[in-house]
C-alpha cells in the first residue's frame, strides 16, 4: 500500500492569524487544512494517509523516510514554508505533488514539483492517481471546466487533532458573482456561484458533531451570499440543526456588503448561529471604489452608506470584521485619516488593513501592465513591498499606511478598545449567540490577559472591561475575546516594526559593505575579513531584538539568511565599488 503524506505549508505570522490571541488558549493554529483534508478524502482506501500541518506540528525525517509521495496544497503567502518543503522532499528523494491557489497561479515559476494537479481537482485527481499508477502521469494536470462542487467528498477531518485548532472550517460555494479589480477568486473559481446541496452542508455539520467539535464554524466562502437562492435553502436547514442541538457551533463567513439589503436573510443568519461576518470594505472613498469595479459598496444617493450598512448588520448581532485597503489609484492624502475615522466610528474592532497588491491574472495586474506600471518583483510576504507603480508618492503611502495601523493597533489600545464598546454599543445581544458563562471561566480569561499586556495597557482594559461589565454584562464573554484579540493585534504591529527596522538595518550594512574598501590591517583574507564583521554586526542587532520577536516565524532568520547570502554570492570588485550587491528582496529567490 502507498503511504502518500499530506503536507500544509507554515503560514507566515498575519493579523487574521491571531497567533499571539490563540498562546493565550494553548491552541497552536486558527484553521486546519481543508483543502487538503478534501483531497485526502479522494484517496482511494488502498492508500495509507498521514497529514502533517506545518503550523501545529514540524515535519520530521521519519515523516519523509515513510513517505512514497508527498502532496501539497497551498495559497500565495505559504511560499516560503512551500519551498522549504519542496527542498526537503527533493533531497529525501520523495516525489512531490503541488495544487491549490499559489501553483494554479504560478506553477510555471516552481521548481521541484514532479507533478501539478491544478485548479479544482474534483474531476482531475482520480484521473492523475491512476496515471501516477500506470508509470505515465503527466507533468500538469488542468481541470477541463469548473466542477459540480456536489462532487466533493466529505472532508477527513479523522485525520488531524482537532484540538490543536481554535475553529473548524467547511466550504459551502465557490466563485463570487462580483468582478472586483484586485481580486483573484473569479479568476479562479468564476463568476457563477457554485453551491453544496444543503443536504450536504448538514452530512458535514454532523461529521464535525461526531468527532466532538464544538464551538467556531468557519464558512470559508469568498462570498457566502453569492448565490442567494442557493443559500436561502441551506440557511433553515442549518438553523433547525443548530436549534436541536443548542447550537453547539458559532458560525462567521464572507460576504459582500450588499447583505445589507437582504434583511430576511440576516435574520436567517442570526437564527443559524452566524455571529461575525467578514466584508470587503476596502475604502470610504466612493470614486475609489467605482474604478475598483466594487458597485456593491455604492449608493450614489447616499454618502454614508458604508458606514449605514456596518450598523445595520451590527443591530442584526453580527460583529463586521473589515478588510481594508491603501495605494489604490484615487488615493490621496486625506485616504489614511478616512481610513482610520472610519473603522473608529463604526466599531470594526478586527480591521485588517493592506496595501494594495496587483495579483497575476487580475483584471488590475492586466491594467497596470498595459500602463507599465508592474514592477519585476515577486508579491512579497513583506506587507510594505510594492509590486507595482502607486499614483502616490510610495514613501509617503508606505508612511502613511503605517501610520494608520500604528492607530488602529495603538500600543495602549485605547483605540482598540473605543471601537470594541462601540461595536457594543450597536450589537443586538441575540441570546443563543451570547450564552451566559461561568463567573469562574469570565474571570479567569480577564486574568488571563491582563498577564499579557504591557503597564500602559492595564488601566485602558480594566476600564474597558468595567464598563462592558457595567453596560452589557451579558456581552462580557465576547468582550474578553475582543480584548485577546486586541492583545494579538498590537503585539503583531510591534513585531513587523521591529521586523521591518531590522531589515532596513540589514539592507544598508549590505549597501555599506559593498561600497567599503579593503581593510588593509587584517591577517586574513580581506574580502573574508569585512563578510564576517558584517555578519557578526547583523548577529548582535539580531540578538538584540526581543526574544518573542526574533523566533516568531521565520522572519529574522531568513533576513539574515538572505543577507548571508548577499555578502556571500558575488565577488566584489576590489577599487570603489561600482556595482550593486543584491538588496533584500530586490530580487525572487529560487
Amino acid at each position: 500500500m502507498p503511504n502518500a503524506l499530506l503536507l500544509y505549508p507554515r503560514h507566515p505570522p498575519t493579523y487574521w492569524g491571531h497567533d499571539y490571541a490563540l498562546d493565550l488558549m494553548g491552541i497552536r493554529a486558527a484553521f486546519p487544512p481543508l483543502g487538503l483534508l478534501t483531497v485526502a478524502a479522494m484517496f482511494p482506501s488502498r492508500y495509507n494517509l498521514r497529514v502533517v500541518d506545518l503550523n501545529v506540528t514540524p515535519l520530521e525525517e521519519a515523516d519523509l523516510e515513510w513517505a512514497d509521495l508527498a502532496f501539497t496544497s497551498s495559497m500565495i503567502p505559504q511560499r516560503p514554508s512551500l519551498e522549504q518543503i519542496v527542498g526537503r522532499c527533493n533531497r529525501a528523494q520523495v516525489p512531490v505533488i503541488a495544487g491549490g491557489p499559489h501553483p494554479t497561479t504560478f506553477h510555471e515559476e516552481m521548481e521541484g514539483v514532479d507533478h501539478f494537479v491544478l485548479d479544482e481537482v474534483e474531476e482531475t485527481f482520480p484521473a492523475f492517481l491512476r496515471d501516477l499508477e500506470n508509470g505515465v502521469a503527466k507533468a500538469v494536470y488542468r481541470a477541463p471546466r469548473r466542477p459540480d462542487v456536489t462532487l466533493a467528498p466529505l472532508p477527513r477531518f479523522d485525520l488531524i487533532d482537532l484540538n490543536h485548532y481554535y475553529s473548524m472550517c467547511l466550504q459551502f460555494s465557490r466563485g463570487c458573482p462580483f468582478d472586483c479589480e484586485f481580486c483573484d477568486i473569479t479568476k479562479l473559481y468564476g463568476r457563477v456561484s457554485r453551491t453544496k446541496s444543503p443536504e450536504q452542508m448538514v452530512a458535514e455539520f454532523d461529521l464535525l458533531y461526531g468527532l466532538g467539535w464544538r464551538g467556531p464554524l468557519f464558512l470559508v466562502d469568498d462570498n457566502f451570499i453569492g448565490n442567494k437562492r442557493e443559500v436561502s435553502r441551506l440557511l433553515p436547514a442549518i438553523a433547525e440543526w443548530q436549534k436541536e442541538r443548542d447550537h453547539p457551533f458559532s458560525l462567521f463567513t464572507e460576504a459582500s456588503v450588499n447583505l445589507v439589503r437582504m434583511d430576511d436573510l440576516m435574520d436567517v443568519m442570526i437564527e443559524a448561529g452566524f455571529d461575525s461576518v467578514f466584508l470587503g470594505i476596502e475604502t470610504p472613498n466612493p470614486k475609489a471604489l467605482k474604478k475598483m469595479k466594487k458597485p456593491q459598496n455604492i449608493d450614489m444617493r447616499d454618502d454614508d452608506y458604508l458606514f449605514k450598512a456596518v450598523r445595520k448588520i451590527q443591530g442584526k448581532g453580527m460583529q463586521v470584521l473589515g478588510g481594508f485597503i491603501l495605494g489604490l489609484d484615487d488615493d490621496d492624502d486625506n485616504a489614511f485619516d478616512a481610513q482610520i475615522d472610519f473603522i473608529q466610528e463604526a466599531g470594526i474592532p478586527m480591521a485588517l488593513i493592506g496595501l494594495l497588491t496587483a495579483l497575476k491574472g487580475t483584471n488590475l495586474w492586466t491594467r497596470l501592465e498595459r500602463e507599465n506600471r508592474l514592477l519585476d518583483r515577486p508579491v512579497e510576504i513583506d506587507d510594505t513591498a510594492l509590486n507595482f507603480k502607486p499614483q502616490m508618492d510610495p514613501a509617503t503611502l508606505v508612511e502613511g499606511y503605517l501610520r494608520v495601523i500604528g492607530t488602529i493597533y495603538d500600543s495602549t489600545l485605547e483605540n482598540y478598545f473605543d471601537r470594541c464598546l462601540t461595536l457594543l454599543d450597536h450589537l443586538n445581544p441575540v441570546p443563543h449567540l451570547h450564552k451566559r458563562v461561568n463567573a469562574h471561566v469570565l474571570y479567569a480569561g480577564i486574568m488571563g490577559i491582563r498577564r499579557r499586556l504591557t503597564p500602559e495597557q492595564l488601566p485602558p482594559f480594566s476600564r474597558y472591561i468595567a464598563k462592558v461589565s457595567s453596560d452589557h454584562p451579558r456581552l462580557l464573554p465576547l468582550a474578553i475575546s475582543l480584548a485577546a484579540t486586541g492583545h494579538h493585534c498590537e503585539k503583531f504591529t510591534r513585531q513587523q516594526t521591529v521586523l521591518r527596522s531590522y531589515k532596513d538595518y540589514l539592507k544598508s550594512e549590505s549597501a555599506a559593505f559593498h561600497e567599503a574598501g579593503r581593510d588593509p590591517g587584517s591577517d586574513a583574507d580581506p574580502e573574508a575579513h569585512l563578510v564576517r564583521k558584517a555578519l557578526q554586526r547583523a548577529k548582535r542587532r539580531r540578538n538584540a531584538i526581543p526574544g518573542e520577536f526574533r523566533f516568531t516565524g521565520d522572519g529574522v532568520r531568513e533576513a539574515l539568511a538572505d543577507f548571508e547570502l548577499a555578502l556571500t554570492s558575488e565577488p566584489r570588485p576590489a577599487g570603489p565599488a561600482t556595482a550593486t550587491l543584491p538588496v533584500l528582496g530586490a530580487t525572487p529567490r529560487s
